[in-house]
């Protein structure tokens, strides 16, 4: 303890009230029952004071904190107006503490603190007091209690909630912006002098910060701090007691202050002019390049956004903002043309999306830059004149007819020549062509419009000089209708007459059909080849006509049939018609018309054959048929169980027979094999019961067989040393193929690795077989298959 704090404490402990030591005072009275506690406080009547049953009356004791003397701390004296000094009274103490933290003398009455008390830990102690006869312990006077309360002295300096605080304030604030509070507390007693009266000042941190000394409030100090020059700050601030005098105990704390962004800085181009290139043949929303503006400020405030404003490419080029790199994409919004154009210029303008109105004085915020786009050369392909064609052409036209042209250019400077050629997967019939050196189309087949009505082909356009640049193009060929089928009838007729007809009856409504379709519509017209005296047609107009009977009953004993020739003719150019024959039969009718019976016998006087002729014809018919199906039947029988020469699959023969080992000459005979020479004549097979004796035919052997011989024998060897093969006879198969054949491969899939057309003439040399091929793939160069 320094002199400065023992002098304090010295000068507090003179200056309270009751600073000496107390003495407490019992007195007998006259009055039984009743008791009076004496003090020395000052009488001003000279009067003892009374108070029925109760012997004490007390006032507090006071004791300073954290004593430092080396004996034991005096507190106070209890004494009773019956003690006479001879040690027959005894004092006892007992509540709070008594007896470790205070002690009496239980003769004296003196109290006593055994060590230092700090206030902060408990502020007052109630105990109680007796006096009691030493020899009988028999109280003499009643129990009662007192309090001892600590006095507090400046012992506790002022701490902070947290060593270190966090704070903000956005930048460009002024003067006085408040900032943060920060409170210290202080442990010592607030009621009692100026120990827990805190003052706040500043250690660290000015010019640009100050605390209010009072509240702890820290302001701003200084006008106009920007956070693109400094952003951390870093502040002390100091709380002492004692009203932040001299000896007052302080504690400090630290307080990181950062300044937050606010949009005080207009984006800006680092440059003024931005070059950038792309390819002609780039599709559009292709990404030519990328142009930034720097912004100072942060988050938000920093945001831009990226618009074309000027310049001769705004039809040509558009440009959006990248939210996550802030950048302005330029992207390719029509087709280019190196040849039309090589170079375009863009004004681009950057500009903040969240201003702040307070710093509109710092503006404008926005910026601009040029932006100079090059157009580079690309070898393109060919272009069509059209995005497609159409050709509209009469079916009857002759054969090597140009039915139109399709037109293609190379886009380059360097003009290369074009080649044309005919998607063949889209003609398969090969019913077109094309000259490959002006694209006029023309026909190779005959047309048929009630074959096909439209084709759709595919032309391809390619540079001589780089044939991998190629171009397709739809071209749609209309055939037109010509009149060039007659009408016929729609459906067959099966047509009667009634014997009782009468004239002008109605016996059938006919009707005609035309593969042609004229622009006008089908009309039909009917009429009879020649005068018919039975029969007549009479046209309804409508493509329908009546036939109706001329003359008053039919005999079909005499006539059982009646063919009538029809003439349909149609209305388009040129006129075409046709003949057909209607077969009438004579029949019973009843009285309403209704048809009852046709005569069989009468279709077959006319022939000259009677009934008996007839059924001798039926059955010779069927005595040819039972004997092709004996035939038959028999031929199955003797039907090999290889049914087919062209059934080359694995086939395993039953027998259903055991055989007569090694010495059965008969059986399957393996040298046959090693020398298709040496098979006997007269051997026959065993899989069909032979019905003749009949003499095989030799098959000549080929010049050269060591390889089929060769392997057979090897397999058979290895067979018969196999260990693990089994005990009895087996059937061992080997799918040998044999040597390559001299024709090699025929397959397509790998043509399209070649760089050029691949040549098929050789197939002319194959022989006839291969005629077909060479013909679809021997053509010129028009027959090209893409």
């Amino acid at each position: 303890m320094t002199i400065y704090q023992f002098l304090r404490l010295f000068l507090l402990w003179v200056c309270l009230p009751h600073s000496y030591s107390p003495e407490i005072m019992f007195r007998r009275t006259p009055v039984p029952q009743q008791r009076i506690l004496g003090t020395r406080v000052p009488r001003s009547d000279s009067k003892i004071l009374h108070r029925q049953k109760r012997g004490w009356m007390w006032n507090q004791f006071f004791l300073l904190e954290e004593y430092t003397g080396s004996d034991y701390q005096y507190v106070g004296k209890l004494h009773s107006d019956q003690d006479k000094g001879d040690g027959s009274l005894k004092y006892i103490l007992s509540g709070d503490g008594a007896g470790t933290l205070f002690v009496i003398d239980e003769r004296t009455g003196d109290i006593h603190a055994t060590r230092r008390i700090d206030r902060e830990e408990k502020a007052f102690y109630t105990l109680r007091a007796q006096a009691v006869n030493r020899r009988t312990l028999r109280p003499v006077e009643p129990e009662s209690e007192f309090v001892i309360k600590i006095h507090d002295i400046n012992d506790n300096e002022p701490t902070f909630p947290e060593e270190i605080y966090a704070a903000s304030v956005p930048e460009m604030s002024v003067v006085g912006t408040s900032v943060v509070q920060v409170t210290a507390t202080d442990a010592d007693d607030p009621s009692y002098g100026n120990s827990a009266r805190v003052i706040y000042s500043i250690l660290q941190g000015q010019p640009y910060f100050s605390v209010e000394p009072e509240t702890g409030i820290i302001r701003t100090a200084l006008p106009n701090m920007n956070r693109e020059n400094r952003e951390q700050y870093q502040v002390v601030i100091q709380a002492k007691d004692m009203g932040g005098q001299m000896g007052g105990l302080s504690g400090t704390t630290t307080v990181n202050i950062t300044l937050t962004d606010v949009n005080d800085n207009p984006p800006r181009f680092p440059q003024n002019t931005i070059h950038l290139r792309v390819l002609e043949s780039s599709p559009i929303g292709t990404a030519v390049g990328s142009v930034k503006a720097t912004d100072a400020d942060t988050g938000k405030n920093a945001e831009v956004e990226y618009r074309i404003i000027d310049g001769d490419g705004t039809d040509m080029f558009d440009i959006m903002t990248e939210k996550d790199t802030q950048e302005g994409i330029i992207t390719v919004k029509k087709p280019l043309d190196y040849e039309s154009r090589r170079l375009y210029t863009l004004k681009v303008e950057a500009e903040n999306t969240h201003v702040d109105p307070r710093f509109y004085y710092l503006g404008p915020f926005k910026d601009t830059t040029i932006v100079k786009i090059s157009i580079e050369d690309v070898d393109e392909p060919p272009v069509f004149s059209r995005s497609s064609y159409l050709f509209e052409v009469h079916e009857d036209i002759e054969v090597g007819t140009i039915i139109g042209t399709v037109m293609a250019r190379d886009p380059d400077s360097t003009s290369s020549p074009i080649r044309f050629s005919l998607d063949r997967h889209t003609d398969l019939d090969r019913i077109f062509n094309i000259h490959s050196g002006n694209g006029s189309l023309y026909t190779s087949k005959p047309l048929d419009r009630e074959l096909s009505q439209w084709h759709n082909l595919t032309v391809i356009a390619a540079e001589i000089n780089n044939p991998k640049e190629t171009t397709r193009v739809a071209v749609f060929v209309r055939i037109l209708d010509v009149n060039d089928n007659a009408p016929q009838f729609a459906v067959f007729y099966d047509t009667f007459v009634c014997e009782n007809a009468r004239p002008g009856q109605l016996i059938q409504t006919i009707s005609a059909i035309d593969k042609d379709d004229p622009l006008g519509g089908q009309k039909f017209f009917f009429s009879l080849a020649a005068v018919n005296p039975n029969f007549t047609v009479q046209d309804n107009e409508d493509n329908t006509a009546r036939i109706l009977t001329r003359k008053n009953g039919f005999n079909r004993h005499e006539i059982s049939t009646y063919l009538l020739p029809v003439v349909i003719s149609d209305n388009d150019y040129p006129i075409q018609s046709s003949t057909g024959t209607l077969t009438i039969r004579v029949c019973a009718c009843d009285s309403q018309g209704n048809m009852q019976s046709c005569s069989a016998e009468a279709l077959l006087l006319p022939a000259g054959l009677s009934t008996g002729a007839l059924i001798a014809i039926l059955l010779c018919i069927i005595i040819l048929l039972v004997v092709l199906f004996a035939a038959l039947k028999r031929q199955r029988k003797k039907e090999p169980l290889i049914l087919s020469k062209e059934d080359i699959r694995d086939n395993i023969v039953s027998y259903n027979d055991e055989g007569g080992g090694e010495e059965d000459t008969q059986a399957f005979d393996i040298g046959t094999l090693r020398n298709p020479a040496a098979m006997e004549d007269q051997k026959l097979r065993r899989d069909i019961v032979p019905e003749a004796l009949f003499i095989p035919r030799r098959t000549p052997t080929a010049p050269d067989n060591t390889d089929v011989r060769d392997f057979i024998h090897d397999r058979l060897k290895e067979h018969d040393l196999d260990p693990t093969a089994p005990p009895y006879d087996s059937l061992a198969t080997y799918a040998y193929e044999g040597s390559d054949s001299i024709a090699e491969s025929l397959s397509s899939l790998d043509s399209g690795t070649t760089d050029g057309d691949q040549s098929y003439d050789y197939l002319r040399d194959w022989g006839p077989r291969f005629s077909k091929l060479a013909e679809m793939y021997g053509g010129g160069d028009s027959d090209k298959d893409t």
